[in-house]
Protein backbone atom coordinates (compact mmCIF):
# COMPACT_ATOMS: atom_id res chain seq x y z
CA UNK A 1 0.00 0.00 0.00
CA UNK A 2 1.30 3.28 -0.70
CA UNK A 3 0.58 4.72 2.95
CA UNK A 4 2.61 1.97 3.95
CA UNK A 5 5.76 2.23 1.44
CA UNK A 6 5.34 6.04 2.55
CA UNK A 7 6.41 5.84 5.70
CA UNK A 8 8.84 3.45 5.34
CA UNK A 9 10.63 5.72 2.74
CA UNK A 10 10.50 8.59 4.54
CA UNK A 11 11.90 6.83 8.04
CA UNK A 12 14.71 5.07 5.99
CA UNK A 13 15.58 8.16 4.17
CA UNK A 14 15.22 10.51 7.36
CA UNK A 15 17.38 8.10 9.60
CA UNK A 16 20.29 7.66 6.62
CA UNK A 17 20.02 11.80 5.96
CA UNK A 18 19.81 12.63 9.39
CA UNK A 19 19.01 16.11 9.87
CA UNK A 20 19.76 16.43 13.32
CA UNK A 21 23.07 14.77 13.16
CA UNK A 22 24.23 17.22 10.86
CA UNK A 23 23.33 20.01 13.15
CA UNK A 24 27.00 19.61 14.32
CA UNK A 25 29.16 19.61 11.02
CA UNK A 26 26.78 22.61 9.72
CA UNK A 27 28.05 25.00 12.69
CA UNK A 28 31.34 24.00 11.85
CA UNK A 29 31.32 24.36 8.31
CA UNK A 30 29.98 27.89 8.86
CA UNK A 31 31.52 29.26 11.60
CA UNK A 32 32.04 32.81 11.52
CA UNK A 33 29.44 33.35 9.11
CA UNK A 34 26.37 35.43 9.84
CA UNK A 35 23.07 34.36 10.49
CA UNK A 36 21.84 35.76 7.34
CA UNK A 37 24.64 33.88 5.28
CA UNK A 38 23.99 30.79 7.29
CA UNK A 39 20.26 30.67 6.49
CA UNK A 40 21.69 31.15 2.45
CA UNK A 41 24.08 27.95 2.71
CA UNK A 42 21.80 25.84 4.36
CA UNK A 43 18.46 26.99 2.04
CA UNK A 44 20.97 26.33 -0.97
CA UNK A 45 22.38 22.69 0.21
CA UNK A 46 18.71 21.76 0.61
CA UNK A 47 18.24 22.45 -2.53
CA UNK A 48 21.27 21.09 -4.24
CA UNK A 49 21.00 17.79 -1.94
CA UNK A 50 16.97 17.28 -3.17
CA UNK A 51 17.71 17.90 -6.79
CA UNK A 52 20.62 15.06 -6.26
CA UNK A 53 18.24 12.71 -4.61
CA UNK A 54 15.70 13.33 -6.77
CA UNK A 55 17.88 12.51 -9.85
CA UNK A 56 19.03 9.36 -8.10
CA UNK A 57 15.15 8.26 -8.08
CA UNK A 58 14.34 9.10 -11.36
CA UNK A 59 17.29 8.10 -13.42
CA UNK A 60 19.01 5.53 -10.99
CA UNK A 61 17.49 2.68 -12.22
CA UNK A 62 18.32 3.13 -16.07
CA UNK A 63 21.47 3.41 -15.30
CA UNK A 64 21.68 0.47 -13.44
CA UNK A 65 20.34 -1.29 -16.51
CA UNK A 66 23.07 0.49 -18.77
CA UNK A 67 25.70 -1.24 -16.64
CA UNK A 68 23.69 -4.82 -16.29
CA UNK A 69 23.04 -4.34 -12.96
CA UNK A 70 19.99 -6.69 -11.63
CA UNK A 71 17.66 -4.67 -8.87
CA UNK A 72 18.25 -7.49 -6.35
CA UNK A 73 21.88 -7.15 -6.70
CA UNK A 74 21.85 -3.53 -5.98
CA UNK A 75 19.44 -3.99 -3.37
CA UNK A 76 21.91 -6.84 -1.31
CA UNK A 77 24.87 -4.54 -2.18
CA UNK A 78 23.09 -0.99 -1.02
CA UNK A 79 21.95 -3.01 1.99
CA UNK A 80 25.73 -3.98 3.13
CA UNK A 81 26.38 -0.24 2.07
CA UNK A 82 23.61 1.07 4.14
CA UNK A 83 24.80 -1.34 7.08
CA UNK A 84 28.28 -0.05 7.12
CA UNK A 85 26.83 3.71 7.36
CA UNK A 86 24.82 2.54 10.70
CA UNK A 87 27.70 0.69 12.02
CA UNK A 88 29.54 3.71 11.49
CA UNK A 89 26.32 5.65 13.27
CA UNK A 90 26.83 3.33 16.15
CA UNK A 91 30.60 3.70 16.69
CA UNK A 92 30.48 6.90 16.77
CA UNK A 93 32.49 7.32 13.28
CA UNK A 94 30.43 8.90 11.10
CA UNK A 95 30.37 11.87 13.62
CA UNK A 96 33.87 12.10 13.68
CA UNK A 97 34.38 12.10 10.26
CA UNK A 98 31.93 14.53 9.67
CA UNK A 99 33.65 16.57 11.56
CA UNK A 100 36.92 16.27 9.88
CA UNK A 101 35.40 17.05 6.37
CA UNK A 102 33.63 20.53 8.22
CA UNK A 103 36.96 21.25 9.70
CA UNK A 104 39.00 20.44 6.10
CA UNK A 105 36.66 22.65 4.12
CA UNK A 106 37.06 25.46 6.77
CA UNK A 107 40.63 24.98 6.62
CA UNK A 108 40.71 25.01 2.83
CA UNK A 109 38.89 28.37 2.49
CA UNK A 110 35.98 25.97 -0.03
CA UNK A 111 33.79 29.12 -1.38
CA UNK A 112 30.58 27.16 -1.75
CA UNK A 113 30.38 25.64 1.20
CA UNK A 114 26.41 24.61 0.48
CA UNK A 115 28.00 21.98 -2.49
CA UNK A 116 30.80 20.89 -0.69
CA UNK A 117 31.08 19.04 2.15
CA UNK A 118 27.38 20.09 3.27
CA UNK A 119 25.11 18.94 0.38
CA UNK A 120 27.66 16.17 -1.10
CA UNK A 121 28.59 14.12 0.66
CA UNK A 122 27.14 15.11 3.94
CA UNK A 123 23.39 15.34 3.20
CA UNK A 124 23.27 13.74 -0.49
CA UNK A 125 26.03 10.88 -0.14
CA UNK A 126 26.44 7.41 -1.23
CA UNK A 127 24.49 5.98 1.68
CA UNK A 128 21.39 8.74 1.29
CA UNK A 129 21.81 8.25 -2.71
CA UNK A 130 21.78 4.55 -2.24
CA UNK A 131 18.63 4.39 -0.49
CA UNK A 132 17.00 6.35 -2.63
CA UNK A 133 17.42 4.06 -5.57
CA UNK A 134 16.57 1.12 -3.33
CA UNK A 135 13.29 2.86 -2.68
CA UNK A 136 12.56 3.94 -6.64
CA UNK A 137 13.30 0.42 -7.26
CA UNK A 138 10.53 -0.53 -4.93
CA UNK A 139 8.34 2.00 -6.73
CA UNK A 140 9.05 0.80 -10.23
CA UNK A 141 6.27 0.57 -12.95
CA UNK A 142 3.91 2.41 -9.97
CA UNK A 143 3.61 6.02 -10.55
CA UNK A 144 2.13 6.87 -7.22
CA UNK A 145 4.63 5.71 -5.19
CA UNK A 146 7.88 7.35 -7.26
CA UNK A 147 5.51 10.52 -6.92
CA UNK A 148 5.21 9.94 -3.31
CA UNK A 149 9.08 9.50 -3.07
CA UNK A 150 9.96 12.25 -5.15
CA UNK A 151 7.31 14.96 -3.92
CA UNK A 152 6.87 13.98 -0.35
CA UNK A 153 10.14 12.11 0.32
CA UNK A 154 12.59 13.76 -0.51
CA UNK A 155 10.44 17.47 -0.22
CA UNK A 156 9.77 16.20 3.82
CA UNK A 157 13.47 15.09 4.16
CA UNK A 158 14.84 18.08 2.94
CA UNK A 159 12.75 20.67 4.90
CA UNK A 160 13.29 18.98 8.27
CA UNK A 161 17.57 19.46 7.39
CA UNK A 162 16.50 23.27 6.53
CA UNK A 163 14.41 23.43 9.59
CA UNK A 164 17.58 21.67 11.40
CA UNK A 165 19.83 24.06 9.93
CA UNK A 166 17.83 26.93 10.82
CA UNK A 167 17.84 25.85 14.47
CA UNK A 168 21.16 24.49 14.40
CA UNK A 169 21.98 26.71 17.53
CA UNK A 170 19.53 26.10 19.76
CA UNK A 171 19.26 22.32 18.97
CA UNK A 172 23.19 22.19 19.62
CA UNK A 173 22.83 23.75 23.03
CA UNK A 174 19.74 21.24 23.64
CA UNK A 175 21.15 18.00 22.95
CA UNK A 176 24.25 19.04 24.17
CA UNK A 177 27.40 16.17 23.56
CA UNK A 178 25.65 13.30 25.38
CA UNK A 179 22.21 13.47 23.73
CA UNK A 180 23.57 14.42 19.86
CA UNK A 181 25.32 10.71 20.80
CA UNK A 182 22.81 9.24 22.22
CA UNK A 183 20.49 9.96 18.96
CA UNK A 184 22.90 8.82 16.91
CA UNK A 185 23.16 5.70 18.53
CA UNK A 186 19.72 5.22 17.93
CA UNK A 187 19.22 5.55 14.43
CA UNK A 188 22.31 3.95 13.94
CA UNK A 189 20.35 0.43 15.39
CA UNK A 190 17.11 1.42 13.08
CA UNK A 191 18.86 2.06 9.94
CA UNK A 192 21.16 -1.32 10.76
CA UNK A 193 17.83 -3.25 10.82
CA UNK A 194 16.50 -1.68 7.39
CA UNK A 195 19.57 -1.95 5.98
CA UNK A 196 19.62 -6.10 6.89
CA UNK A 197 16.01 -6.40 5.63
CA UNK A 198 16.84 -5.12 2.13
CA UNK A 199 19.30 -7.69 1.68
CA UNK A 200 16.98 -9.84 2.71
CA UNK A 201 14.62 -8.71 0.10
CA UNK A 202 17.15 -8.91 -2.23
CA UNK A 203 18.12 -12.34 -1.60
CA UNK A 204 14.75 -13.53 -1.84
CA UNK A 205 13.98 -11.66 -4.88
CA UNK A 206 17.56 -12.91 -6.31
CA UNK A 207 16.74 -16.33 -5.78
CA UNK A 208 13.16 -16.87 -5.94
CA UNK A 209 12.70 -17.74 -2.59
Amino acid sequence: MPIEFLISALVTLLVVVDPVGLVPAFLGITDGLSQKSRRQVALRACLIAGAILIGAALIGDWLLRQLGITLPAFRIAGGLLLFAVAFEMVLGLRVKRDARDAEQAVEEHVHDVAAFPLAIPLMAGPGAITATILLAGQAAYRPQWLGLLLVVVVVVVMAACLASFFAAERIGKLLGVTGNVVLSRLLGVILAALAVQYVVDGVRAAFGF
